[in-house]
């Protein structure tokens, strides 16, 4: 038996001609671009046959006989038994126009050819879109009561299966697929479509709460969902049945989900948080049209709608579907299967196969890529204060990966020691001597930066300057103020305004600010340090909320404490858990990858909220530390210093309970 099927190289024509060629003795002629002959021998193998039986024919949907050659068209005149008709654009986010040209003119250019080659049997994929948003139940003998076709997608099935049942003059079959998933046997599907579009938003529920949280979801309609093998399966033994013509077949679940069932499915396979509270989204119905779409075009509305449209991948039209109000009856389905074993499954028990399918080849985090090289590889990058600890750790891995790598420190004999040993690994390293509390040296540093490099891509906002004393003993210290100002607010502030005028013109850029868990935390015996951590911190919220619009990038790292030079004059810390530089330049380069607003440890957030929604605990919290721990020696204070050598008890404790907390 002869074949003839558009769309084979599609999600469910591939399979469909798979199912076709098991036949004894069939042959399948397919319709093809010719840029898709190049994959011919992939086809080929995937169906598992030789050129006799799956026959390639070049072709264009949007031509009249749809291209295809008068020469092959009459090698193939009265020769087809069964031609199929699945080619179509199935994309919610394609134009109206491209899916008229593909979905109706194409069916239209498709009948034409099908009575030109005289086929005996016409079958035509149609889709339940066709029925448009129908109010109720829409029957298999249903098609002219359909309603609310704005959509251009349900527009041009509606319209193309018209095409079919008023100008096709061979015996015709319609089949109305539901929304198609992937295989549920194998998971296996091709795109992100219907209800994968939400699976991003699950997968970030799970990364954010345990899966023993209740959440609130959202409600709405019944959303008939099936999977291919069961389309392929049922469209395959519909087509070879006799005295079904003129007739349309609903290949839909007797029995659909509503949305918020259909999505903890999901979520159950997901190991994500269920939605165990959920609103009905038609609520949201008595709010009139015309004050929606005013209040979606306002300017701030519109774009935190697009940013978290964007961010989980939804389409707009993605909400028509919430409150989706068609059920469909599909008897005529049923009782041409009966007697058969096929028939749609409970979605739960292939649900998983289709979100480990989709994890671990649709995800479309899997499409970006995360390398540290392909964020920094031929960018300028500068860190700040790269002799040593964190600075150096950060900068020769961004060395490593093939930025041009750039670093500055007040040390000249460091930077020079620290230059060789990166040319002694094959690295190049571009050092200047810069102190960043002179403003003339910043500006100078800028000034060459800008002649020679043209400007900076990323800058690492490292060096920095940290006093540990008391406020008591500091009165007669305000110079401690003044000089962490000088270096971690000012300093950081000037050099970061002076390079950014270059980001601003290149239309892209990012700055990484090393901050401390102390802002957090609000550290005591850190008055000086956290404070002008923290003003650093307030500019670059105000800073990233000014240039959101204009592809520049801050992020904020509240770093925990890390056994740099910096904390080496308190010996106290040779016995507190703390980070390696490494460790810590690790933190900068996610910073630089996944760009997020703030980097934190879950110690520094709860200390955060601690004080934001306790305070007088969090300050019990924070006094108890400031008196277990005196000051260092460095401090000028301690008359004990092997009280600092030997911790107690109690210090041990509670600087296991507070890793990374600075004391």
């Amino acid at each position: 038996m002869n074949y003839f099927v558009t769309g084979a190289t599609g999600f469910i024509g591939k399979r469909l001609v798979a199912k076709l060629l098991a036949r004894p003795d069939s042959v399948v002629y397919f319709l093809v671009r010719t840029i898709e002959l190049q994959r011919i021998d992939e086809f080929r193998d995937y169906w598992g046959v030789d050129a006799t039986r799956a026959i390639p024919i070049v072709g264009d949907l949007t031509q009249p006989n749809l291209g295809v050659v008068q020469t092959e068209i009459r090698k193939l005149k009265g020769k087809i038994t069964h031609f199929f008709h699945l080619a179509a654009i199935y994309d919610l986010k394609a134009s109206a126009e491209d899916q008229q040209r593909a979905n109706v003119d194409g069916t239209r250019n498709t009948v034409g050819l099908a009575e030109t080659m005289a086929v005996k049997h016409f079958h035509l994929v149609s889709s339940i879109a066709s029925a448009g948003l129908f109010e109720g139940l829409f029957r298999e003998d249903m098609f002219e009561e359909a309603e609310n076709l704005e959509n251009p997608y349900f527009r041009t099935k509606h319209d193309s299966e018209g095409i079919v049942r008023t100008e096709c003059h061979v015996p015709w079959r319609i089949f109305r697929p539901a929304i198609v998933v992937g295989d549920s046997r194998t998971g296996e599907m091709d795109k992100i479509d219907g209800p994968y579009y939400f699976f991003k938003l699950i997968q970030k529920m799970r990364k954010l709460l345990p899966s023993w949280m209740p959440t609130i979801g959202i409600e709405g309609g019944r959303i008939n969902v099936v999977p291919v093998d069961f389309v392929v399966a049922a469209m395959d033994h519909i087509a070879h049945l006799k005295n079904e013509d003129g007739k349309c077949f609903h290949l839909t679940d007797p029995s659909p989900m509503r949305v918020g069932d259909l999505l903890n499915s999901f979520a159950r396979a997901a190991h994500a948080p269920q939605m165990t509270m959920r609103i009905n989204a038609a609520i949201f119905g008595f709010i009139p049209k015309h004050i929606r779409k005013a209040l979606f075009a306002l300017t701030p509305i519109r774009r935190i709608r697009n940013a978290v449209m964007k961010d989980l991948g939804l389409p707009d039209s993605i909400f028509e579907f919430i409150n989706y109000p068609t059920r469909f009856d599909c008897r005529e389905t049923l009782r041409v299967l009966k007697g058969t074993d096929i028939a749609v499954p409970p979605l739960d028990t292939y649900a998983w196969r289709l979100w480990d399918y989709w994890e671990r080849h649709l995800d479309p985090d899997l499409f970006i890529d995360y390398s540290l090289r392909g964020q920094v590889e031929g960018k300028v990058v500068l860190v700040t204060g790269g002799s040593s600890g964190i600075g150096k750790a950060t900068i020769r891995k961004i060395a490593e990966a093939g930025a041009i790598a750039v670093t500055i420190a007040r040390d000249a004999q460091q930077l020079d020691e620290t230059r060789a040993e990166f040319e002694a690994a094959g690295l190049k390293l571009i050092t200047h001597v810069v102190d960043i509390a002179s403003k003339e040296q910043c500006d100078a540093f800028v000034k060459i930066m800008d002649e020679q490099l043209g400007g900076v891509d990323i800058l690492v906002n490292n060096a920095g300057r940290s006093i540990r004393r008391g406020i008591e003993n500091s009165f007669d210290r305000f110079h401690d103020y003044e000089r962490t100002m000088e270096v971690n607010y000012f300093g950081a502030l000037r050099l970061t305004m002076g390079l950014l005028p270059g980001m601003i013109k290149k239309k892209k850029g990012m700055v990484v600010n090393i901050s401390s868990i102390g802002v957090l935390t609000n550290a005591p015996r850190f008055s000086a340090y956290v404070a002008s951590k923290a003003a650093m911190d307030a500019w670059t919220r105000c800073a990233a909320s000014e240039f959101a619009d204009r592809h520049i990038d801050f992020t904020t790292i509240n770093m925990p404490l890390v056994k740099t030079p910096m904390i080496s004059p308190t010996k106290l810390y040779e016995q507190v858990p703390t980070l390696t530089p490494e460790e810590a330049a690790m933190m900068v380069v996610n910073a630089i990858i996944h760009k997020p607003v703030r980097i934190a440890t879950r110690l520094g957030i709860f200390g955060a909220l601690l004080h934001s929604l306790m305070p007088k605990v969090a300050q019990i919290v924070m006094n108890t530390s400031f008196r277990m721990f005196p000051d260092s020696i460095a401090a000028g204070q301690s008359k004990k210093p092997a009280a600092l050598q030997t911790p107690s008890a109690d210090q041990i404790a509670f600087t296991q309970i507070m890793r990374g907390m600075h004391f």
